[in-house]
């Protein structure tokens, strides 16, 4: 080892006459291990909010298929992000196809919502800027009604082959399904809906992609299985604070249609509980759901806990038993609330009303299913006297004092802006999550109420957040810069095994997502590369690292088995970077392997037309104490021993 640490310093002495940039040797000690990295650390979390469910998960095309906005003669359906690709509908995105007057909203026992739209015969509506891909198939369906009967109705896409003649429309709701097949591939098609004979009222109408699964974007899931994370956390976020979980049970187009309670647009309620849960078992993940502790309470949340996990005799698992589930779902995690610390938070509150809040729900939640594990609300930083006058404390480490006992994880939350100095940006994600382990360690040091206790941290919301969206509300774009903050945060959450239990990349799909959608495709941002990487390839037992390496951030791990290391390298710089490479206790085998992001621009980006511009490619590498990575790369090294 002396040898090799002398011819080192010969070679570093080399390259520096030679201008050659030279960190100093990073030395790993395989003796000594760090606790395991749990898998939860490669979370996600999806949230009702902008394209991540609708647009993005769930396979409907049509707004506001429930009509929560009423049907006018004024047709202008969009009201946000108007110069944008994907802009928000702020009013009814239907449009009359008859004379004015000739569609009003019926109040008088509406199929679903408030009121259901009556269009007289000779008129119509339809619904543009729909996406279709040529030769591809599209069902749908539609609810209809003539009270006087001898109604006829045609439906037609615009964009696609033949057309849905239903004669004969009765006075009672009937259900009427329809296929088409697109002969063009457009953002532009249409879809209409022709009233003949007698007027109709609309129920509700559907349109999805034929391969569609059980409701869900065949595109999307293909992505979200190759990200393969092993957890998802839902509904929200501030979501779920204003959401009424009874909404999403039961017949999809007799849930009702709402505001959105936290964010813009309509929640339509078509992707509640059993969707989620469905979602879940479809891609292999763990759910774990959030309760709403802002306006909901904890009868409601133990009403919830039985609806998913109680037995069918049970008076919800009755309930899911008769909306197709008799078997428990028997969901582990629970979230107790989002953010409850906060004024943007619907049904902010006091510390001590939220212990107070927490502590009764959690135990009518185990009550109902003692197994349960839960997640209390936490922010290390968040000084409440900021809101409330002459309370010192900071919110978790009142939560750590009087929860201490009826938590399993406490929440932690952060997200980063940008700077324009690469190195430093990327150090942003990293830097909070150390913050945030060193506050936490330091409170196991001195207060009494978590003596013998391991309440550990869920980073269940962590990312950076800031530029257009181009994907619809929150639809940011990610660049290569953003990967290599992504892939040292990991790095981060390797260095805290002690401490941190879980992290939830927020938010998976389009909004601050990993995963974009345009309408009709599916495919990887930048930052969604490192997270599946590292999740496939890296190891799972961390190991010590010294040595000085300014702005390359170095991690390694064995493998399960403890057959391979693992050697991650992130270099944020402009230039290639060589970085001598000590292993202690372990004679490594001369050739192995190297996964690597990496590009020449830190703006560089995937999108719709690249979708695979920035990429994870593979190759073999031999080690002879030297580690090569290139400018603006992430490596993941792997040797055998």
């Amino acid at each position: 080892m002396k040898e090799k640490t002398g011819m080192f310093v010969l070679i570093c002495s080399i390259w520096l006459s030679l201008g050659v940039f030279v960190p100093a040797a990073v030395e790993i000690d395989a003796s000594k291990k760090r606790p395991p990295v749990s898998p939860y650390i490669y979370g996600q979390f999806i949230e009702h909010l902008g394209r991540c469910i609708y647009g993005g998960i769930w396979a409907e095309m049509l707004e506001d298929r429930k009509f929560y906005f009423p049907v006018t003669d004024e047709y202008k359906p969009y009201t946000k992000l108007t110069d944008q690709p994907f802009p928000v509908v702020g009013s009814s995105p239907w449009q009359v196809m008859g004379p004015a007057g000739s569609v009003k909203m019926e109040t008088n026992d509406p199929f679903v919502g408030v009121h259901t739209p009556l269009v007289n015969a000779g008129s119509g509506i339809r619904q543009k800027d729909l996406g279709l891909v040529n030769g591809k198939e599209y069902k749908g369906y539609i609810w209809l009604r003539a009270p006087k009967g001898k109604g006829e109705v045609a439906v037609t896409l615009k964009g696609g082959e033949g057309k849905a003649l239903i004669r004969k429309v009765g006075d009672k709701y009937r259900k009427y399904e329809f296929c088409f097949k697109a002969t063009e591939s457009t953002d532009k098609g249409e879809l209409e809906i022709a009233v003949n004979c007698a007027a109709c009222l609309i129920g509700t109408v559907s349109l999805m992609p034929g391969d569609n699964i059980r409701g869900m974007r065949a595109d999307t899931l293909a992505k979200l299985r190759e990200l393969d994370s092993p957890i998802y956390r839902w509904p929200g976020g501030n979501f779920t604070s204003g959401y009424e979980w009874r909404d999403g049970i039961g017949d999809r187009d007799r849930r009702p249609p709402r505001k959105n309670p936290a964010w813009t647009g309509v929640e339509h309620n078509d992707f509640g509980t059993d969707e989620f849960l469905d979602f879940c078992s479809e891609i292999k993940t763990e759910p774990l759901i959030v309760v709403n502790t802002g306006l909901g309470g904890p009868y409601e949340a133990g009403q919830w806990v039985e609806y998913v996990n109680g037995a069918a005799s049970t008076p919800m698992g009755t309930v899911r038993a008769a909306n197709g589930r008799s078997k428990s779902y028997a969901v582990r995690w629970w979230g107790i609330g989002n953010e409850m610390y906060g004024p943007w938070q619907l049904g902010f509150m006091t510390l001590n009303h939220y212990i107070l809040k927490h502590q009764e729900t959690v135990m009518r939640m185990r009550t109902i299913d003692p197994s349960i594990k839960v997640v209390g609300v936490g922010a290390i930083d968040f000084k409440i006297e900021k809101h409330f006058p002459g309370e010192k404390r900071d919110w978790t480490t009142g939560m750590m004092e009087q929860c201490a006992d009826s938590m399993d994880w406490i929440s932690e939350h952060f997200y980063c802006q940008k700077k324009d100095d690469v190195p430093t940006h990327v150090r942003l994600i990293p830097d909070n999550i150390h913050r945030i382990a060193e506050g936490h360690r330091n409170l196991r040091g001195k207060l009494p109420s978590l003596a013998g206790k391991d309440v550990r941290i869920s980073m269940d919301e962590w990312n950076y957040w800031y530029g257009p969206h181009l994907y619809g509300e929150l639809g940011t774009r990610y660049f290569l810069k953003d990967a290599l903050g992504i892939a040292a945060g990991l790095h981060e959450y390797f260095r805290c095994t002690d401490i941190i239990d879980a992290a939830f990349y927020a938010q998976t799909v389009n909004v601050i997502g990993c995963i974009k959608t345009t309408k009709t495709e599916a495919f990887l941002d930048s930052t969604a590369l490192p997270l599946m990487l590292y999740r496939r390839h890296f190891g799972t037992l961390p190991l010590e690292i010294t040595g000085e390496v300014k702005d390359i951030d170095v991690m390694a791990a064995l493998s399960a088995d403890g057959k391979k290391i693992t050697i991650g390298i992130v270099n944020p710089l402009a230039q290639p970077v060589e970085v001598p490479v000590i292993v202690k206790e372990l004679k490594l085998a001369e050739r192995g392997c190297v996964w690597t992001i990496a590009g020449t621009d830190p703006m560089a980006f995937n999108d719709e037309s690249a979708k695979t511009r920035l990429d994870v490619l593979k190759k073999p590498v031999s080690f002879d104490g030297i580690l090569k990575v290139p400018a603006f790369s992430i490596n993941v090294f792997e040797f055998s021993f």
